[in-house]
Parts: structure tokens; sequence; C-alpha cells
């Protein structure tokens, strides 16, 4: 491999206008090396050892064993927060999972079982010596490493997703897409980076990568135009294409964007954004309990090592869901409000900032335009305001009188 062919001068980030690919520059190029080199404790359930695994290493077998097995797989890519955060490190998004896209040709139901078993079978690779793999299931792998699995096969959507377990929430998602109608909630995650010039390199190279010496490697944006959508990133704004589409789990990461002091670029778009998701919130979930499990469940996966800000994350999704919700009647409102504030007081008690969370009880505000009259046949109840929250001191939510 030349210098002629694999490298690229540190020159800033470049595109053709309107473009939604981008080169990255060596700056970049370095963060990304040291994603995919960082080792990564995959953790077993019970007393099953902790695998230790670099990106690099799972994607390379998985990729080599979908192809002995005739799958194809088109290129292989990094998305997410983590894509977000090589291309500006200063975001303030951070990053949890770890997301791998797999762009694969998988047409019937046996190629979607053929790469849950290659999954599996892959992880007996990263045993220690020590243990006796032959008497290891692959169901057993997948009860010990495998926090979930999603298959999802419509006439618009082709792909399935299998979630390898960290403690600290880094999770190792292997994704392997067919097809995908929507990729992306909003401009800041919508980001992918192809990795195939850099594997190809790792294998290749008998040099160490250098400001003279890298893989030419491109970014893309699925939101459309590229240095738009950066832009957004370096910003901190909240935009995004046909809102209608984002389904109900969109609600629960555009509030953690205002958590972390993302904005909508205008206040009309805020008002409309938010409505949409909430009414999306509500058709995919329903019932209560699923809104439960579905708040948990982010809670959980999204804030490891930041449990201090899960009050102050659920407290925004009570305000947008009390200003911006108006598909629900009343009660179903008041309900979904107490169980967010619910939610809330229990952060407290395990934060210690409560003494006994069993001798609180949790209240509700009515949104602004339940007091119109067009909403009569709405439950409407006189509240006295909120307590300001000071240094040390919480909201108190107070009695419907």
């Amino acid at each position: 491999m030349s210098e002629d062919d694999t490298s690229s001068t540190a020159s800033p980030m470049s595109e053709p206008e309107g473009s939604n690919v981008s080169v990255l520059h060596w700056e970049q190029v370095q963060r990304l090396d040291a994603v995919l080199t960082e080792t990564i404790p995959i953790h077993g359930r019970g007393n099953f050892p902790t695998l230790q695994m670099q990106p690099r290493q799972i994607v390379k077998v998985v990729r080599r064993r979908m192809e002995e097995k005739q799958i194809h797989v088109r290129d292989v890519r990094l998305n997410g927060s983590a894509a977000s955060h090589i291309l500006h490190g200063d975001s303030g998004l951070g990053y949890k999972d770890l997301d791998l896209i797999f762009c694969a040709d998988m047409k019937g139901e046996s190629d979607f079982q053929i790469v849950k078993d290659i999954v599996l079978d892959c992880l007996l690779d990263f045993l220690p010596d020590c243990v006796n793999k032959e008497k290891i299931s692959p169901l057993t792998l997948k009860e010990a490493y495998v926090q979930k699995m999603v298959k999802v096969c419509n006439d618009s959507d082709r792909w399935s997703l299998i979630s390898l377990s960290n403690n600290r929430g880094k999770n190792v998602e292997l994704k392997f897409v067919d097809s995908l109608r929507r990729q992306f909630e909003f401009s800041v995650d919508s980001f992918q980076i192809r990795l195939d010039s850099l594997l190809l390199f790792y294998e290749c190279s008998e040099n160490p990568m250098a400001e003279t010496f890298h893989p030419t490697i491109m970014g893309e944006s699925v939101y459309g135009d590229f240095s738009e959508a950066l832009h957004h990133l370096r910003h901190k704004f909240i935009c995004t294409r046909n809102p209608e589409e984002i389904r109900g789990g969109g609600l629960l990461k555009y509030c953690h964007l205002l958590v972390r002091g993302f904005r909508a670029a205008s206040e009309s778009e805020m008002k409309s954004l938010q409505r949409y998701m909430c009414s999306r919130f509500f058709i995919d979930f329903s019932d209560i309990g699923e809104q439960q499990r579905k708040l948990e469940s982010y809670l959980q996966n999204h804030f490891v090592g930041l449990e201090d800000r899960k009050y102050d994350y659920l407290m925004t999704l009570h305000g947008v869901v009390n200003e911006s919700t108006v598909c629900l009647m009343g009660h179903e409102r008041r309900q979904t409000l107490g169980l967010i504030a619910m939610l809330a007081v229990r952060v407290l008690a395990e934060q210690n900032v409560i003494p006994n969370v069993a001798n609180v009880t949790c209240y509700y505000q009515p949104a602004p335009y339940v007091a119109d009259g067009n909403f009569s046949n709405y439950y409407i109840a006189q509240v006295q305001p909120v307590f300001a929250c000071q240094q040390h001191a919480y909201s108190t939510w107070l009695p419907c009188n």
C-alpha cells in the first residue's frame, strides 16, 4: 500500500458544497483510531468471564464469517454518538454505545438467523483459553453476553441488532442492515463514518499511521447536507427533517439533548417538533406500563456514570409533555405526568436527597392550554405554583385543590 494510495494531508475537513459526505482530517482520524483500538470489556452474567475485545477485532471476525456464509457485506460504518464524537470531540454529547453497522444483503429469514449464529459463535474466540468452549451452546452465550436482540422485517425496513453488554453502559451494538427507511432522529446524530479504508489499512500496512500517511476516510450525514449537520453539532442546534417519521423514542432523545445544552433553532420549530414527538410517543407507547418500561430502560442505558443528571432530565421531560401533549384525554395525561414525577422522586431518593420516598405524593401541573374553553372535556385543576429550585433544594409538587 503506497503512501500515494492511502495518505491524506491534515487539511481542514472538506466536502463539495451541498454534499452529504466529507473527508476526515488527521485529528478526526486519530480519534477514530483510538475508538476502534480501545479494548472494551463485555461483561458476562453470573460467573461467566469478562471478554476483552477491540471493535476492530469483532468487526473483522464477523465480517469474514459473513462472507464465508455468502452474505455480502457492502461496507461497515460507525454510527450514532460515537461518530459525532469523532467529528467534533467537544460536542457535549460524549458517547456510550458503540454502534457498528454492517450494510449487508440479507433477503431471507435464514440470513438473519445465520448472522445471529455468527455473532454468538464469534464470542467463543474472545473467551479465555482456560474455558472449555466445547460445552458452551449459542443459547448459553446469548444469555451470558447479549443485552438485547432486535429484528425488524417489513416492506421498508430489514435489519437486526445484537447488543453486547457492558456494565458501564458502553455496549457494543452490532447492527445488520439490508434496508432502513429512517436512519436518524436529529441532524446531530445523523453521522456515519465509513470504516472500510481504515480496516484495510490495519490489515495491509506495515507502517503506522501518521499525519502524512493515513487512509482517506469518509464521513456521511444521512440527514443531508454534511456541513449543515456539522454546524448544528458545533453550535448545539436541534434540527431534523420530516419529524412526523420519528418514532416514539425520539421524544426521550430530544429531552436528553435539551439537558445537554442543545436548543431548537427557533421557538416555532421547537413547539411544532415537540407536539409531533409527544403524539408519536403516545402512539408507540400507549399503555402506562409500556411508558414506564421505556423510561426506566432509557434511564438505565443512557445515564451510566451520569446519575446526577437523571432528575434534570426527568423534569425536562415532564415540562415538554406538560406543555406539548395535545393528543390525550385528561386522565391519560395525568397518568403519564404522575409517572414521570414518581420516577423523578425515586431518583432523588436514590441520591439520598429526600429521606423517605414512601411518604412522598406526586402531583401534576396542567398545561396552559387546558384553561381554554375548547378543552372543556378535559379535567382542569387549580394548582399552586412550583417552588423555584434553590441551591441544594428541589422542586416540590403541590397537591391539587
